[in-house]
């Protein structure tokens, strides 16, 4: 790409701290070195120096690094002021690259520029936003897979295949008076259920990805006082919800992100379900079913002492198709031993002493689709899984309509776009607009 205008930002967090950045990229930055430092820098070393304002003063001082183009973060020529961490004294030294010439950078256009000069792909881009955010180790570990490129790699070896497999069909088409079959000569049907086979693993693995970084909606709902917010405390690991034996105690949802081998699930305490006149315990049951609405999976919890009543089977009748796990609570009273049912969707437990809730966050994690052994997954978004689910059902009807060569490079073709996508390789400008927004300021 042609030398981009300077564009500048504190690339460090907002607040104080021990050491600040602020970053320039685009353009020469010969504009920039000399009046910022007093002096030239030696490429791709570490300089201690000062930072000066305009009449020569001295804003602060610290390390100066310089990385011409391509080499650096954004492929341009990339400077980055490393001084003191408080905010007045970055402010200044980003206002006097103001002054010089550069513009305040938009919200993630480092990555961007990184992607479009060819350093990151698209992929690596968001991993970088992911990164950051990453509310787990598991996550985080996730993250660096996919800014190294190994979600990258993955998906361009399915595209390398699937690009050979449509050349093959291609030839066909174009040379259909020949006597030699291209497609049997070169196993095309056998090409393509490998490159099924192929695909469906990258998209368990994106799945997994998927699930650490948005993580699970889980929902407590049960007559009032079978333990929901006991429950609630016990997953967390402190006292979020209050506890109390009057009926009715909590009358309004209460969040909580909790994390189950590295796996993030946000619990949603509710109102306890039940006829009331009480105005406020009422807005209290309508905040609770909205929140089953968007729930992945509902926790029923059931007294053990009393089982399941026609209050809990009508519960159960309006839940619909949400995943239902039924928890049969307060077993330190009844004297049963913690079990799961041969279903699966039946639990024995005591909130109130632990017993049990191994089994229980074991279930929770196979419910949310959660495999053992899944570290070696790399970090995904919503927008990978749905592009992956379209590349293979573009294989599959593929695969369908085989005898008909012109629909089956069709579907080679769409299934092909839709990898790209994931990469941006194939892309719409808005689709990157939003990706990039989403960035912090500095990256």
């Amino acid at each position: 790409m042609p030398a981009a205008d300077p564009i500048a930002a504190i690339a460090t967090a907002p607040g104080r701290g021990g050491i600040g950045v602020v970053r320039l990229s685009g353009g020469t930055l010969e504009g920039f070195i000399l009046p910022l430092t007093g002096r030239h820098l030696e490429p791709r070393h570490a300089t201690h120096t000062r930072f000066l304002d305009a009449t020569g003063a001295t804003l602060d001082e610290g390390i100066a690094l310089y990385f011409p183009a391509p080499h650096s973060y954004t492929g341009e020529a990339v400077l980055e002021l490393q001084g003191h961490g408080g905010p007045q004294v970055l402010q200044g030294v980003l206002e006097r690259c103001l002054e010089l010439g550069a513009r305040l950078a938009e919200p993630g256009e480092f990555s961007r520029r990184a992607f479009l000069n060819g350093k990151l792909d698209l992929v690596q881009a968001e991993a970088v936003a992911d990164l950051i955010d990453a509310g787990s180790r598991e996550a985080a570990r996730c993250a660096l897979r996919s800014l190294d490129g190994e979600f990258s790699r993955r998906i361009y070896v399915v595209k390398d295949a699937l690009i050979n497999l449509r050349m093959l069909v291609e030839a066909s088409l174009d040379f259909p008076e020949e006597d030699v079959d291209f497609l049997k000569q070169a196993d095309a049907w056998g090409k393509l259920a490998g490159i099924t086979t192929q695909l469906d693993a990258v998209l368990a693995q994106a799945r997994q990805g998927a699930l650490l970084r948005e993580g699970m909606n889980v929902v407590l709902i049960g007559q009032p006082n079978v333990g929901k917010s006991s429950l609630l405390n016990r997953l967390a690991g402190y006292d979020a919800a209050i506890v109390t034996a009057i009926a009715g105690t909590t009358r309004d949802t209460v969040r909580e992100a909790v994390q189950i081998h590295g796996v993030p699930l946000h619990i949603i305490d509710t109102a306890g379900l039940r006829e009331t006149e009480d105005p406020v315990e009422k807005l209290g049951i309508a905040r609770t079913w909205s929140a089953v609405a968007k729930a992945d999976v509902a926790v029923l919890l059931i007294d053990t002492q009393h089982g399941v009543g026609v209050e809990e089977t009508a519960m159960l009748r309006r839940l619909g198709e949400i995943p239902v796990l039924t928890v049969h609570n307060k077993i330190d009273l009844s004297g049963q031993a913690p079990q799961v049912s041969p279903s699966g969707m039946e639990l024995w437990i005591s909130a109130e002493t632990g017993e049990g809730i191994d089994l229980l966050e074991v279930r929770l994690l196979q419910l949310a689709g959660w495999q053992t052994g899944a570290e070696s997954a790399f970090i995904a978004r919503a927008r990978h899984v749905a592009a992956l689910r379209r590349a293979r059902g573009h294989l599959r009807d593929a695969a369908a309509t085989s005898a008909q060569l012109e629909f089956l490079a069709e579907e080679l073709r769409l299934a092909q776009e839709a990898l790209s996508e994931i990469t941006g390789e194939f892309r719409a400008d808005d689709l990157i607009g939003v990706i990039f927004s989403q960035f912090c300021i500095g990256k």
